[in-house]
């Protein structure tokens, strides 16, 4: 596993900033945010991401059954704070074997959904919510359409907007995209009062090494 900061895009080294740079930079995609290593699915790991959080830490509440929290990514510095955030969630699948999702909030321009979704672009793309919702989640009792994103293969990815940052909620396998026809409820893990008993899993292995998707 990466133990240094890397492009949320790509997955190469990021450069600290220097003489050159006041940004963090990638050699493809320039001044980047810096994602940082996965944080342990824990309640240590958690608080790592709330301390430098600037979006939502979104999670579904309750978890769906058999479900667990299996980690946590960040991207941003001390300077700029986490303005991109994934919460991931391992649990058994509507067919055989195991399904992972992952709940990305992100400011416009990071990238990190895209990447997760399989795409060249750091955002959904345009018109990729022409026409009506292909979901609808609840996030703190509001409403939010989402829309099925045409992204690489073995995955769902579906995209909207929440609180004004990026929603992205990326399932593995392709079939376990089933799981938004429940209606799932999201809370913000920074809000006071959300001292809950998560139960946690083993680390994803999709926020490992270069997230080889």
């Amino acid at each position: 596993m990466r133990s240094e900061p890397t492009c949320p895009r790509c997955g190469r080294t990021a450069v600290p900033p220097n003489a050159g740079s006041a940004e963090w930079t990638c050699a493809v995609h320039g001044a980047v945010l810096p994602l940082q290593p996965p944080a342990s699915p824990s309640e240590e790991g958690l608080a790592v991401v709330r301390a430098q959080a600037r979006v939502p830490i979104w999670l579904t509440w309750p978890l769906p059954a058999g479900w667990l929290v299996t980690g946590f990514l960040h991207a941003g510095d001390e300077r700029t704070g986490a303005r991109a955030i994934a919460v991931a969630l391992s649990g058994p699948g509507l067919t055989a074997g195991p399904a992972d999702l992952l709940l990305i909030s992100e400011e416009v321009g990071v990238g990190l959904g895209a990447r997760f979704a399989g795409l060249r672009g750091a955002d959904p793309g345009p018109g990729f919510d022409e026409g009506p919702p292909h979901a609808k989640i609840q996030a703190e009792g509001r409403p939010v359409p989402l829309w099925s994103v045409d992204a690489g293969p073995g995955r769902a990815v579906y995209a909207g907007e929440a609180r004004g940052r990026w929603l992205w909620a990326i399932l593995w396998p392709a079939e376990a995209g089933a799981l938004m026809a429940d209606h799932l409820q999201l809370i913000d893990l920074r809000e006071p009062g959300m001292d809950l008993d998560l139960p946690f899993g083993a680390p994803c292995p999709r926020l490992g090494g270069l997230f080889e998707t």
